[in-house]
């Protein structure tokens, strides 16, 4: 086996940049295999072109007739860019995407007069086999039955030879079994209700859209030395190895120069991203070896959360291109930054207005307060669930380690404006005078974007921090997809602005206040009541973690603790509430998230067993006989005398045999403790079991499997090193 992990080293160390040249400018190429705002100019009928852009816009329901011209269209944009099949495209409950390919072809009854068709209800409604997707209890294993339908709010694209028609998926009774139908139920929550909010200020806003700019962290690893190691293929991560001597520690590979291989890979990347309509615009080496980040351009949320699931999918591929793998795992090596997707949000209003951006007039500054300061409130009253809605088995490792935020959700928002907020909540209770008034709108709102401007602090330790003009949801994990915690974000922030509106007007109607002082009033309480979610020092100091549980703010460091928020009365009814999701979705959702907990720490347990007993010791017994005969040796030539001169040897030995009783030991009681867990029946005691009982016992097997990578010698270790890992470029 060690010849497998030299040969992985040599095919690395002979790879030569694979060439790629542009095709052309990227502002020529951008978006040429979308079926887009231009294509369907050209190749729709104006009733056709009309019917698509009024779903988008107004979610008008498009009838079969015009879905037949919409088709039909189609199809001739796709033909003619050489596309022999058609796929609908969602996301599953599984965190990837799922298609299944269908030709354009099709033959009449007699097997005569082939053709090529694609006809409206193909493209509004397929029936994917469903019984193998997650589904949380929704339906039964022999009721195969699910249904995919036409998101027009997302353009369909090419990808290779094949149509992608991005899809919603529901089960045969109504409910969602994938990522997108909640979240543009939450998207169109947070519409209605940041419009109502809107109309303070600005009568003329008709819909407010909910951004997104994720920003994708991803390490790159050679295909060869991924290959050899069976838990980087199986689990998405090392489960063992010794750190490197040189890590991350010079800060050296931070924004540094790229590597030849790396860049191409981005090179062509962007390409595909392009043509593909993802506006990728930002590239650069992150913290650790071989780590790097990707970054497009906002866009509206769905479209943001599609691309960045499409995206994911070619990275992949144009990695296989590359000779390498790509690893969105949050932490695929101990010992160095894991990696993150940044979730950076805003609202943005159809007269382009950012909402979370201060504008020049004291009016407009108090909107952009409102906004701030309740999406502020939404955090802290939901602050469990917006930690549930970024926990898996993988992102536990990362939270609260190398510069990844912590378990604790808190909200920095600097210095400046945090002394913004305490001069509000001085605000006289009620009607203010006009003295008070002109003050604040001149002194206190009027100055808001100096503030800003001078307002350059940055909490790394801030799991959901402001930056500017939008929030920077810091702590949701590489892997994961968007949806999961932007459907969360949206529906707290909906229904905060919804409660912000009720108690504004309750102050107009009841109080006989103005609009801006009844405003002033309810901002006021809120800073008074936000006070515990506010945050601006470490995150991973201890002092911080005390003072937390003195605010009673809530710290779930494991995935089983956090999930348990989900299900709770106040999360159940408010999903209910903005009818983003009933009881049984959330439910499902809940066991569906419990179960893929269990079954990755299951499978990291299983993998580790099998590569400390049939790697590590096998390879530690083998040295270990090599010191013995040595020490034979020894004893011929010295006699009574070798055991001074094979001190080390013998110590060798002994220390090697610990090793491997260590790791027996503990596998077997592992593997009894699974035996346990699998026998439970409820999932929450399920993913407890393994969390707790399971998964300690992989640490204590690594430690003894990483003590004897530090004791065998090197020709014969069979695994791949970290230092060839993270350094062989």
């Amino acid at each position: 086996m060690s010849t497998l992990r030299f040969q992985a080293l040599k095919d690395a160390a002979d790879r030569k940049p694979v060439k790629f040249e542009e095709t052309d400018k990227k502002s020529v190429i951008f978006g040429s295999n979308v079926f887009n705002d231009k294509a369907m100019r050209q190749f729709l009928t104006p009733d056709a072109y009309k019917g698509v852009k009024d779903a988008i816009q107004h979610g008008t329901k498009i009838d079969r007739k015009l879905a037949d011209y919409i088709a039909m269209g189609m199809k001739e944009w796709a033909v003619a860019k050489g596309v022999t099949h058609y796929t609908h495209w969602f996301q599953p409950l599984t965190g990837t995407t799922a298609e299944k390919h269908d030709a354009f072809f099709e033959t009449s009854y007699d097997g005569s007069d082939p053709l090529e068709k694609f006809g409206g209800g193909q493209l509004v409604q397929q029936e994917p086999d469903a019984s193998s997707f997650p589904n949380g209890g929704i339906r039964n294993t022999f009721e195969a039955r699910g249904y995919t339908a036409w998101d027009p709010t997302s353009p369909a694209f090419i990808f290779g030879t094949t149509l992608c028609i991005p899809t919603v998926f529901i089960s045969y009774t109504g409910e969602a079994l994938d990522y997108k139908t909640p979240l543009l139920r939450a998207l169109n929550a947070v519409d209605e209700a940041a419009t109502e909010v809107c109309k303070y200020f600005d009568k003329n806003v008709k819909k407010v859209t909910a951004t997104l700019g994720w920003e994708q962290e991803y390490f790159l690893v050679d295909s060869s030395l991924a290959n050899s190691r069976p838990d980087l293929l199986l689990t998405g991560r090392t489960l063992l190895g010794h750190t490197s001597a040189k890590g991350q520690q010079l800060d050296d590979h931070y924004f540094g120069s790229i590597p030849s291989r790396a860049l191409n890979f981005m090179r062509e990347l962007e390409e595909e991203c392009m043509y593909l309509g993802i506006p990728v615009k930002t590239r650069h080496n992150e913290v650790a070896p071989n780590q790097f980040e990707l970054a497009p351009i906002f866009e509206e949320t769905n479209l943001a959360v599609d691309h960045n699931s499409l995206l994911m999918d070619v990275m992949s591929k144009v990695a296989e291109r590359h000779d390498f793998k790509v690893l969105f795992h949050e932490k695929p090596f101990k010992g160095v930054n894991g990696s993150g997707k940044h979730n950076n949000w805003s609202l943005a209003t159809d007269t382009g207005v950012n909402l979370l951006s201060p504008g020049k007039t004291p009016m407009s500054n108090l909107q952009f307060l409102s906004f701030f300061i309740n999406t502020i409130k939404a955090v802290q009253e939901y602050e469990e669930l917006l930690r549930a809605s970024i926990a898996t088995a993988s992102n536990d490792h990362r939270l609260g380690a190398n510069e990844a935020p912590p378990a604790i959700i808190s909200v920095f928002i600097g210095a400046q404006l945090t002394k913004v907020l305490e001069e509000l909540e001085g605000v006289t209770k009620g009607k203010l005078s006009p003295e008070e008034k002109t003050d604040l709108k001149l002194n206190v709102v009027g100055k808001i974007p100096d503030v800003l401007l001078d307002n350059t602090d940055r909490n790394r330790t801030s799991p959901f921090a402001f930056t500017g003009n939008k929030f920077e949801f810091r702590a949701v994990g590489s892997s994961a997809n968007c949806a999961n915690a932007m459907t969360t974000l949206n529906s707290i922030v909906a229904k905060q602005l919804k409660e912000f509106k009720k108690e504004v007007d309750t102050l107009i109607e009841k109080k006989d206040l103005k609009k801006d002082e009844a405003i002033f009033n309810v901002l006021r309480e809120y800073i008074k009541q936000t006070k515990n979610i506010l945050f601006e020092g470490d995150g991973y100091s201890d002092a911080w973690e005390k003072e937390a549980k003195k605010r009673g703010l809530s710290n779930h460091k494991t995935t089983p603790a956090a999930l348990k928020a989900k299900v709770s009365k106040k999360a159940l009814e408010l999903f209910h509430d903005l009818n983003v999701m009933n009881h049984v979705e959330v439910e499902a959702r809940y066991e569906i998230e419990l179960e893929e907990y269990t079954k990755k720490i299951q499978i990291e347990g299983r993998v580790l067993g099998d590569i400390a007993r049939n790697h590590v010791i096998p390879t530690a017994i083998r040295y270990q006989n090599t010191l013995i005969e040595n020490v034979r040796g020894l004893k011929e030539i010295f006699g009574k005398d070798f055991e001074k001169i094979a001190k080390e040897q013998i110590f060798l030995i002994k220390e090697i045999s610990a090793h491997i009783e260590g790791i027996n030991t503990n596998v077997e009681a592992m593997t009894e403790a699974r035996k346990k867990a699998n026998a439970l029946t409820d999932a929450q005691k399920m993913a407890e079991a393994y969390c707790d009982k399971v998964k300690p016992y992989f640490e204590i097997i690594r430690e003894h499997c990483d003590k004897l990578e530090l004791l065998v010698d090197d020709e014969i270790w069979t695994l791949t090193k970290y230092r060839e890992l993270l350094f062989t470029r």
